[in-house]
């Protein structure tokens, strides 16, 4: 690997990212679920309804979500899989993972485990799942390849990876409107509301820096995925990728 990689626009050595992803989301975790209503006007949880939907996950399945943060995606897997299957709400950020715990507990969901990991590593065997997700997390990974092929790796054949995140789109007036309210507007509300408008400076960056839809289903394809098809939400400003583990 390179000795440097992005930190939004920023060139830092690959081994500050990690921490300096942390600490951005130690910042925003007690505000994130509120900044997310806020930011998307209350469309994330459309995306990720969608997301939900195109999953498959029945009834005794085992999934994994990386990133999972404040526990959006567990609690409506949970729900799918029932008291037989089994949900793993991961994420490297200890804070975030402690707002998805709280968020769970509140809502009454039970039976969620939860694991502090991160995506380049995964400490599960091989074949372990049958759906791993990953939901507006996959931007802040340092190395993205390698962390798909962890998800390819703990996917059973037959299994669905899923990866939820901000995309590009070619609709002229839509991006422009998109890139003024990302880098005047977005990190405004985050000093208002959050209290911080460096980490959603850098939301915004490590937004533009992410692989645009073409680019990033030949990355799940080279790591294995017999098949990745994506499907462009909002107009593309979000892409749902979704690879099959080939039997």
């Amino acid at each position: 690997m390179d000795n440097t990689t992005h930190f939004g626009f920023k060139d830092v050595a690959t081994q500050d990212k990690q921490g300096m992803v942390r600490s951005v989301f130690d910042s925003v975790a007690n505000k994130y679920d509120l900044m997310n209503d806020v930011l998307s006007f209350g469309a994330h949880r459309l995306w990720k309804h969608y997301t939900i939907a195109m999953a498959n996950v029945k009834t005794g399945d085992k999934v994994l979500d990386i990133a999972g943060g404040t526990g959006d995606l567990a609690r409506a897997f949970a729900a799918k899989v029932g008291d037989t299957g089994q949900v793993v709400l991961s994420d490297i950020n200890a804070a975030m993972l402690n707002e998805g715990r709280k968020n769970l507990i509140n809502k009454g969901v039970t039976g969620v485990e939860f694991v502090q990991l991160s995506g380049e590593q995964i400490p599960f065997a091989d074949n372990s799942f049958d759906c791993v997700s990953i939901a507006f997390g996959l931007r802040n990974v340092t190395d993205k390849d390698q962390c798909i092929r962890e998800m390819y790796r703990v996917l059973k054949p037959g299994g669905c990876m899923l990866i939820l995140e901000f995309s590009k789109t070619n609709i002229v007036p839509l991006e422009k409107f998109y890139d003024f309210y990302s880098f005047n507007v977005m990190p405004k509300l985050g000093k208002f509301i959050a209290n911080d408008e460096e980490s959603y400076q850098y939301l915004a960056e490590s937004i533009r820096k992410h692989p645009d839809q073409e680019t990033l289903k030949q990355m799940v394809l080279d790591a294995g995925f017999g098949l990745c098809e994506y499907h462009n939400l909002s107009g593309g400003i979000v892409a749902l990728h979704k690879g099959i583990k080939i039997p």
